[in-house]
């Protein structure tokens, strides 16, 4: 992996813990995800 898909997975990842952050508890809820898991969820969703 050079480094600029390395640079696109960490703003991906990024992106995807602001995104799913700003949701609040009953949304995450409704997507099947906790507040503690949503760095895991980020990490396999652009893995």
């Amino acid at each position: 992996m050079n480094i600029r898909q390395k640079l696109s997975q960490i703003i991906a990842y990024n992106r995807t813990v602001r995104e799913l952050s700003s949701l609040s508890n009953i949304q995450l809820r409704d997507l099947g995800i906790t507040r503690d898991g949503i760095r895991n969820v980020a990490r396999t969703a652009v893995n």
